[in-house]
């Protein structure tokens, strides 16, 4: 899930790149307010699996090692 989020948003971050220098000068068509909104909706949710995950992670490996004792 975190590699879909981030890798979602830095594809429509690359798309308005490229899309800028092809000449694309109306951004209020129908595909780019959406596509100018995924980047600031799927980063921080990006992080935010990326901090669950630690954690998660975290948890485990805590108990894993108080069972081996």
């Amino acid at each position: 899930m975190v590699a879909a989020s981030v890798g979602l948003s830095i594809a429509a971050f690359l798309a308005i790149i490229i899309a800028t220098a092809v000449g694309v000068r109306d951004f209020g068509q129908s595909p780019w307010p959406i596509v100018f909104v995924l980047p600031l909706v799927g980063l921080p949710i990006g992080v935010g699996f990326m901090i669950a995950l630690v954690v998660t992670s975290a948890v485990r490996r805590g108990r894993d090692s108080r069972d081996a004792l």
